[in-house]
């Protein structure tokens, strides 16, 4: 659902409520007047790193993406937060806390106050509310056969953290990750708009190729997807051929398998990582102009990398051709 589930409110919005729970999009919309919609989500998780205040940031991160991923600027942001408060000390929290506002702040977005419970696992999140143009959304059902597909941040996240759990990552591996996952999708967002893109997803925990069936799905079309155009994170193959693989990523494949062909000559570790349960992950961008939303990333410093083509065969279905 979107901004992560949650009933659907629909109650006395008629044709003001743009995008709802109907549509499974990334976040929520609803029009306020002919120029402006507010866009509504949230997002927490439990800990992928040890240190509090690269938490804190990555599930930010995490969190404001949704708003970029339907074309929005994210305005107004709550803390979720659960805490084992007999077992953990506030400090910790408080490094949680002080890394999400970091990343909020470099949003331009307010955090004003928020919620917490105690919980024996620790979690944090937001909620966020964003504006966006209501003529001009990003959205999950506008992607047509002859588009490219143009991915935003490279893909790994998920192997990474897991060998992370099982000491296993090396500095510099997690390094990596860890900012990639911190990296804010708004320069990314705001060149989809300027280069006319209507269609988008952000790549989180149903992985890119999960986030990609979902738009066809929406799209009523199929796609095909060039496994060595994928960008990977530093490490994440060797650590999937390592047995790192999250039982998130597992789970992916499993749902996916009637709608993924994977051709046997792409290597297993990559194919594994088509599906690997991402974190603040990048955009993913359907265009029919790739030459200008990849110009107008570049000029951000925004990676664009162009990995796939929408086809019109059957509908959701993805070849991953060797």
């Amino acid at each position: 659902m979107p901004g992560g589930g949650g009933s659907p409110g629909t109650a006395g919005l008629g044709p003001d409520l743009l995008i709802g729970a109907a549509e499974a999009d990334d976040a929520a919309v609803v029009r306020l007047d002919d120029e402006r919609a507010l866009v509504a989500t949230t997002d927490f998780f439990t800990p992928i790193v040890d240190d509090p205040g690269d938490w804190g940031r990555i599930a930010a991160a995490n969190a404001l993406s949704d708003v970029y991923a339907m074309g929005g600027r994210p305005l107004l942001a709550l803390n979720i937060t659960a805490w084992p408060g007999e077992t953990l000390p506030l400090d910790l929290l408080a490094e949680v806390l002080r890394g999400g506002a970091s990343v909020a702040a470099a949003a331009g977005c307010v955090v004003a106050g928020g919620h917490t419970i105690d919980d024996p696992e620790p979690k944090y999140g937001m909620a966020v509310i964003g504006l966006a143009d209501p003529g001009r959304l990003l959205r999950l059902d506008t992607a047509r056969p002859g588009d490219s597909l143009v991915l935003t941040k490279p893909v790994g996240t998920g192997v990474v953290a897991t060998a992370h759990k099982r000491s296993a990552a090396p500095d510099d591996v997690l390094a990596a990750a860890v900012e990639a996952m911190t990296t804010l999708n708004a320069a990314a967002s705001e060149a989809a708009l300027a280069a006319g893109v209507t269609a988008a997803t952000d790549v989180t925990g149903f992985s890119l190729l999960g986030h990609l069936h979902r738009m066809l799905r929406a799209s009523g079309c199929s796609a095909v997807v060039d496994a060595a155009a994928v960008p990977l994170l530093p490490g994440a193959r060797d650590l999937t051929a390592a047995g790192y693989v999250s039982g998130g990523t597992r789970n992916n494949m499993s749902f996916l398998q009637p709608w993924v062909t994977i051709a046997p000559g792409v290597p297993t570790d990559v194919a594994i990582l088509l599906r690997d349960a991402q974190t603040s992950g990048g955009l993913l961008l359907a265009t029919s102009d790739p030459s200008s939303l990849v110009s107008e990333l570049s000029a951000r410093n925004v990676t664009a990398a162009v990995i796939g083509t929408i086809t019109s065969g059957d509908t959701g279905h993805i070849d991953v051709p060797a």
